[in-house]
């Protein structure tokens, strides 16, 4: 063979080794990316054209998908949608997936590994693919309490709810308001889900947000638990004295702080747990100054703080500042300055005092099943941190039952339960009213429920707000939907 025609023997040889390649990397290593594009016309049809299965609460469908009336089959269908919607999160043939829809996307839709087999069966028989089922941790009692709680209040409220399960992490309940329909977005009026998106993402009210998860706020007294928690920790007990007074000098500055509407917290000298009991952030301020920032930090980081605790649903992290001076380190004592928490962050504080100081990683899906209701994956209860000890956890619990009974969370009380809680109200901006928040637990000797609730806003004279006033009422119902009171 002579010089030309060998090399281009190569040549040829070359381009059919690359187009081999090419091929290949196509169909193999980019068939996941490319099937998820939204202008894959193809694979968004092929996904709305199948069975999607469903997820569940408490055995009931919440989100299915029911035959439609045009070429694509099948149309995704929620039965209670605002109610869930923070948690199943939207399907859509155009915009995608959220929520659990997202998260558990594999199995719904039956395209996970694990549904390897069903899909060979399928493909044999000529039939559709169908998904695999989903059951939520969530009570749907509580869940009802939340929301109704909520939207009880005067105006379009702004606001979250979480309860969990203390031993396990499971979420009972999950509620964001305003929430939305994800059924209008589920349409297959490609042109009307567009209008529906538009509007839904231009919502000042931020209504496709789970606020539960996704928002961080200043948790302002209700992180008190956490600097109590440091202290207990660290050679304090409830009965240990602390400072009490009006007012605190802070070191370095001019300025000092003060207690709500310039109270003494009953003198100056309390113990712990009346300082708690009356929220006192001149006693907290100067035992965050006593403990330190980098104590603080730690204490704050044991309750699943600057990480990463939630992978289920989207997730933002709570956030406690490093390297703070002495005046910042007071103010983060009593939940502002930087300090930022999740209303979910708050639930698993409170979870985690309740559960002997381990504080469990929250999840939301308890089981996954094939169609054949075969069972892929049951949720493993798993500890994220053990925060503080288990006789610290005892003498804070009754510290937090002081405060239902004799301070400043009595509108938590449940009749002949032991409750146990925190309130708190936290400043944001200057020209908006303060947040409002309750965590609690109950029974407080045998503790079957944790909750968190966050007041963003609400139609309320600013002077009225109160995170026991507001929220404690909330906490109280949805505690009740639990323990079945």
């Amino acid at each position: 063979m002579n010089r030309p025609i060998r090399v281009l023997a190569v040549g040829f040889a070359l381009l059919f080794a690359m187009l081999l390649i090419n091929v290949n990397y196509v169909q193999v290593l980019q068939a996941g990316e490319l099937n998820d594009r939204d202008r894959n016309k193809r694979a968004r049809d092929a996904e709305c054209s199948r069975e999607r299965g469903p997820i569940l609460v408490d055995g009931e469908t919440v989100a299915r998908s029911v035959p439609s009336k045009d070429d694509l089959e099948f149309i995704r269908e929620y039965s209670e949608p605002q109610l869930y919607a923070p948690v199943t999160g939207f399907f859509s043939c155009i915009y995608g997936t959220s929520g659990v829809e997202n998260s558990e996307n594999s199995i719904l839709s039956g395209s996970d590994p694990s549904l390897f087999v069903n899909r060979v069966i399928d493909m044999v028989s000529d039939d559709q693919p169908e998904g695999g089922s989903v059951l939520l941790t969530i009570d749907p009692e509580a869940q009802r309490a939340a929301y109704d709680g909520l939207r009880a209040l005067p105006g379009e409220t702004r606001g979250a709810a979480v309860a969990l399960d203390p031993e396990t992490g499971a979420i009972l309940a999950m509620v964001s308001t305003p929430t939305y329909d994800p059924n209008r977005l589920a349409t297959h009026d490609f042109s009307d889900a567009q209008k529906v998106w538009d509007e839904l993402n231009g919502s000042e009210a931020k209504v496709m947000l789970n606020r539960a998860s996704q928002e961080i706020y200043p948790p302002g007294s209700t992180f008190k638990l956490v600097t109590a928690a440091a202290a207990l920790s660290n050679d304090y007990t409830p009965d240990t004295t602390v400072r009490g007074g009006t007012r605190l000098d802070l070191p370095l500055t001019e300025s000092d702080l003060k207690n709500e509407n310039g109270s003494d917290c009953g003198g100056r000298k309390i113990t712990l747990t009346q300082a708690l009991a009356v929220s006192c952030n001149v006693a907290f301020a100067d035992l965050g100054l006593k403990l330190g920032a980098e104590t603080l930090q730690q204490q704050a980081e044991q309750f699943g703080f600057n990480e990463d605790v939630f992978d289920q649903l989207p997730s933002a992290e709570s956030s406690f500042p490093s390297d703070i001076d002495e005046p910042s380190t007071a103010f983060s004592a009593i939940g502002q300055f930087d300090v930022a928490a999740s209303p979910l962050q708050m639930a698993m504080v409170s979870a985690g005092i309740a559960n002997g100081g381990a504080v469990m990683r929250p999840y939301v899906v308890q089981r996954v099943r094939s169609p054949d209701l075969d069972v892929l994956e049951e949720a493993d209860p798993e500890v994220l941190h053990q925060a503080i000890s288990e006789s610290a956890a005892t003498d804070l619990t009754e510290m937090m039952v002081e405060v239902v009974e004799n301070g400043t969370g009595d509108e938590a009380a449940i009749s002949g339960v032991s409750v146990a809680g925190k309130t708190g109200t936290a400043n944001s901006a200057a020209n908006r009213s303060p947040y409002a928040w309750m965590v609690t637990f109950a029974p407080a000797d045998d503790p079957e429920v944790a909750v968190a609730v966050l007041v963003e806003q609400t139609n309320i004279e600013r002077d009225d707000i109160s995170g026991g006033g507001l929220a404690g009422p909330i906490t109280a119902d949805v505690m009740r939907a639990v323990i079945g009171q």
